[in-house]
């Protein structure tokens, strides 16, 4: 690990001497000062390890001291020096990862309805609930994209975008399929059934990321479903991308605008194929793929919402919460602290690091 921070060191010089023969390259400035602002963090940690180390040898070779009080202070110094030493290893092996770069971005949440009929949209609904309270929490903005409304109360899909420092690095973890048993408010016979939604989270995407070549998709316009009466718009304002070379269809309808449903269905389909083009490149490096969206069958899940029992158990880390009105209110950080956790400790080990 000594080898690594003294490699960034050395790279952190080269920068700092780059920087002085840039002259008026302002790109060039901007593009060291970045990589700089990245790596200067860990050398100064791994200075302060280096010195920790020191210090702890300087304290060993104190406690074999023959003077009685010389000894006790040494062997104080190294009870302290122990676990600080522990926790720095530990920080300086986590900032070593690659950093995701999508981690800081806002995040594009499709919720679909999946096995279940209208409880399943009721669900979708409830999902969607959960998150714009965990946005609300967090002082992040939430915009509705697109939805589809089942008439219950549910939603066939919802479309939505959270804006917030980090978003991508918290919610990424709830894509999959999401079981929910409870009694149906329209079940008479008061049975439980059981229903799933699927969630994809996206990392939006810059359009220079992602080309999107003209001739590659096909835009239908069409009225956007309203609630009839006056409520109905009488202009052709709902936009229907699809991409031609991979299928993908994106629609886009709450927007008052053409332009500004085309720009949002756009944005939809660039985190799409990015997020396509992603899981390529993970699949080269790591020895399991996690998909993004299961097929929404009731067998499939990542976490399930027992109402009877008041239980959310998320199955990847086997984690159960019995507070259920509390996480349907958006206190989910408890799941996604865990799962961020396991998920350093894979990339850890795979770096050979833990």
């Amino acid at each position: 690990m000594l080898d690594k921070i003294k490699i960034i060191e050395v790279r952190l010089e080269e920068i700092d001497e780059e920087l002085i023969q840039a002259g008026g390259d302002y790109e060039r400035i901007a593009e060291l000062g970045k990589e700089r602002a990245e790596i200067e963090p860990l050398v100064l940690k791994g200075r302060e390890y280096r010195q920790a180390l020191e210090n702890l040898q300087q304290a060993r070779d104190l406690a074999d001291s023959e003077e009685a009080e010389m000894a006790e202070l040494a062997e104080l110094e190294i009870e302290e020096l122990e676990p600080k030493i522990e926790k720095l290893e530990n920080e300086i092996k986590t900032m070593l990862l690659p950093k995701d770069s999508r981690d800081e971005r806002n995040v594009i949440v499709e919720i679909r309805a999946g096995a279940g009929g209208d409880e399943a949209g009721i669900f979708a609904a409830d999902l969607f609930r959960m998150y714009t309270r965990y946005a609300e929490r967090r002082r992040w903005k939430t915009e509705l994209l697109d939805s589809n409304e089942t008439g219950v109360g549910g939603f066939k899909e919802v479309v939505f975008m959270i804006k917030g420092n980090g978003a991508f690095s918290r919610l990424k973890y709830e894509s999959g399929v999401h079981r929910v048993q409870r009694v149906p408010v329209t079940e008479s016979q008061g049975r439980i059934h059981t229903s799933t939604a699927t969630i994809a989270v996206l990392a939006e995407v810059d359009e220079v990321e992602v080309n999107i070549p003209d001739g590659d998709v096909r835009i239908d316009v069409f009225k956007s479903a309203g609630a009839g009466g006056q409520n109905v718009q009488k202009n052709a304002t709902a936009i229907r991308i699809t991409h031609l070379p991979t299928g993908i269809v994106v629609a886009c309808q709450d927007e008052r605008s053409q332009v500004q449903n085309k720009l949002r269905a756009m944005g939809i389909l660039r985190a799409r194929l990015y997020e396509i083009e992603e899981e390529k490149r993970r699949s080269k490096i790591e020895a399991e793929r996690r998909s993004q969206v299961g097929t929404g069958d009731r067998s499939e899940k990542i976490r399930t919402y027992n109402y009877p029992q008041s239980r959310v158990t998320d199955h990847r880390i086997n984690l159960s919460s019995y507070n259920l009105p509390v996480v349907m209110d958006g206190d989910i950080d408890e799941f996604i602290d865990e799962l961020a956790t396991r998920n350093e400790a894979e990339r850890l080990a795979a770096a050979g690091l833990n």
